[in-house]
């Protein structure tokens, strides 16, 4: 019996989670909310996505059907019909909406807005899919801390410990938010040590890690210098790092200087080129030609693209929720094939 999913909050993150499970097969979408009319009703609707409000409030549901919007009801009629919801709503509502999933018996994800205090548990599929595996509610880590665990789990579980400082450059806002800036300046983030490196901690204790961020004018893209210390005699070259990562789901590693992708924006251009709906890219993107190991401490680059990277983590997190799947590759190959097919890709 498919896995009945409810998504509160089909924004950004939201459609495209909602997308993601409906290619699913395991996976039914029984619906999603908004909290008024707006485009973001329509193309649920144009999907054939249940709509509901966001609200229990009789004249905020009323309010979809004067906006020209078949409403299905409040966010308690929308619980009554799932197994499990995946919270994308803003990240003031944590509270409020836990409260409300608890009341109603249902398994929750959130998103890496939130803190990992608010569930006492978060994720990342490479990293602690086991750990998730049951548990009546999680957090998938944000994009930055998703990026982070990708290439690092791997590297720490090569040579068995793993010490870390890493800058997050990070873009400004995301291309459809015209609300944030900095719009020409360079704004260091005054939390020392930002909250990225301690984030991976949450799925990966083992890793010593912290992290410096800054804010650029840029919308498309983070991009993360890191700098790994691996231990003495820990047996690995260059050539061998790349070929981990080059075997790690969700990582591309591609040489810059050959294919004339140097930049964050070409990068996007060819998640369009290669057909990827929206331009997203789920996987993290690893510059060839900028990872070097000098004796036992490691150079890289990557790129993460904000709105994506963590849409494959929500469906993995609900195959390990739900306890319907024990192996977390496994789950990811059927996430990725899924995702390909509903797109044509």
């Amino acid at each position: 019996m498919a896995i009945k999913v409810a998504i509160n909050g089909y924004g950004t993150i939201g459609k495209r989670v909602a997308d993601a499970v409906d290619a699913q097969d395991d996976m039914e979408l029984v619906g999603v909310t908004k909290t008024s009319p707006s485009f973001g009703c329509e193309l649920a609707q144009r999907k054939g996505f249940p709509l509901f409000c966001t609200s229990d409030s009789a004249a905020s549901i009323a309010a979809f059907a004067t906006g020209g919007f078949e409403c299905h009801g409040g966010i308690s009629d929308l619980l009554a019909l799932a197994d499990i919801v995946i919270d994308c709503s803003p990240g003031i509502t944590g509270d409020e909406n836990i409260a409300r999933y608890r009341g109603a018996g249902k398994k929750f994800i959130f998103q890496g807005g939130e803190k990992h205090a608010l569930t006492g548990q978060s994720f990342s599929s490479s990293a602690n899919y086991s750990e998730n595996l049951g548990v009546a509610g999680t957090r998938v880590v944000s994009c930055n801390t998703t990026g982070l665990s990708r290439t690092l789990v791997p590297l720490y579980e090569a040579c068995g410990s793993l010490k870390v400082e890493c800058t997050m450059i990070r873009r400004a806002a995301d291309p459809g938010d015209s609300t944030k800036g900095p719009i020409n300046a360079i704004k260091p983030v005054l939390e020392v040590p930002s909250h990225h490196g301690p984030d991976v901690m949450t799925v990966k204790p083992e890793i010593e890690i912290n992290s410096l961020a800054v804010a650029v004018p840029t919308t498309i893209m983070h991009v993360h210098s890191i700098i790994a210390d691996l231990p003495e005699g820990h047996g690995m070259s260059t050539d061998s790092v790349l070929e981990m990562w080059k075997a790690t789901p969700r990582v591309i590693v591609m040489s810059g200087v050959e294919n004339r992708i140097t930049s964050t924006a070409e990068v996007m251009e060819m998640a369009r080129d290669i057909g990827r709906k929206w331009g997203d890219l789920h996987e993290i993107f690893v510059w060839e030609d900028g990872v070097s190991l000098l004796g036992d401490r490691l150079y890289y680059f990557q790129a993460i693209h904000q709105e994506s990277d963590v849409i494959p983590e929500n469906v993995d997190a609900i195959r390990a929720l739900m306890g319907v799947e024990s192996d977390w590759r496994a789950s990811v190959a059927k996430t990725d094939a899924a995702i390909k097919a509903y797109y044509g890709i």
